[in-house]
């Protein structure tokens, strides 16, 4: 038991095992985070849906949204934003390796009478034929991957951006690294069954990296029957100009910074920011 409880509580190097898709691949878990995406009053998987409206709004002003812009969601969800840019007209694709927000994304779409391409796929990995005037990741998504994968994935913007073509993006900031504890806690059936539909035992470790300001949320998961797993949830925590330092090489650079994706005033000392990018030419 000793060596177990070890094992639980072992700080892992940073990034050093990578376990994102098991929130999307097993099929009780995919359904968990697909009902918090759809919950309109929270901000778990999406924003809250006034939220994303007055997001959509701002972006088609930001961006002269209209028929025939050419827009494409990295991390589209169960297509929260994808459906809303569609109705202005706008020429979109989503990508997400989430089957269950795909397949709803899909049945939405033809509900509301939308011609929007869906594409289910790691976004690291896929492989698209245009170019587009708006690319858009949002909910903090670029903090989840590895120094290794953002470099492969803002190549793939850099492709993908059109001469004028912007991208925009939110993340956790320095602020939010600084208010964060390092904590140890155990609870049965955690987040109310989140994890298995059986009963569970979940061992949460928060960890601090001060030096690569990434913070790690470790999951040691006991179900009742069957073997137990660990789960890593990594966030990247960004300043301004750290953050610029990663575009530049690949090309990119910050046109404008906010608070957050609807366009309200940068403020430092907020959890998140988001930026909008172009290539540097």
């Amino acid at each position: 038991m000793f060596k177990k409880l070890e094992e639980i509580n072992l700080r892992p190097k940073v990034f050093g095992a990578y376990t994102a898709e098991s929130l999307w691949s097993d099929s009780y878990r995919a359904k968990q985070m697909l009902a918090f995406h759809l919950n309109e009053h929270i901000d778990v998987s999406s924003r809250n849906h006034n939220f994303i409206d007055s997001s959509v709004q701002w972006m088609k002003n930001e961006f002269a949204i209209s028929s025939g812009s050419r827009i494409c969601d990295f991390g589209c969800g169960p297509g929260l934003y994808t459906s809303r840019f569609a109705s202005l007209g706008a020429d979109v694709t989503g990508i997400d390796f989430s089957a269950s927000s795909i397949e709803y994304a899909i049945n939405k779409a033809s509900e509301l009478g939308l011609d929007i391409e869906y594409i289910k796929a790691n976004y690291l990995d896929v492989s698209l034929p245009k170019q587009y005037d708006l690319i858009t990741m949002i909910m903090c998504d670029f903090c989840a991957l590895s120094p290794e994968q953002r470099k492969l994935l803002l190549a793939k913007f850099s492709e993908l951006l059109s001469s004028a073509g912007k991208l925009i993006m939110d993340v956790y900031s320095t602020s939010s690294f600084e208010a964060k504890e390092e904590l140890a806690a155990y609870e049965r059936n955690h987040l109310n069954h989140f994890w298995y539909q059986e009963d569970y035992y979940c061992f949460s470790n928060t960890f601090k990296y001060e030096k690569e300001k990434v913070i790690l949320d470790k999951y040691s998961l006991f179900p009742q029957s069957g073997e137990s797993e660990v789960v890593y949830n990594w966030l990247q925590c960004f300043s301004l100009d750290t953050l610029k330092q990663e575009l530049a090489g690949a090309g990119l650079k910050v046109q404008a910074v906010y608070s957050d994706v609807c366009g309200n005033d940068y403020n430092s000392n907020l959890s998140e920011f988001a930026v909008v990018v172009e290539k540097n030419t």
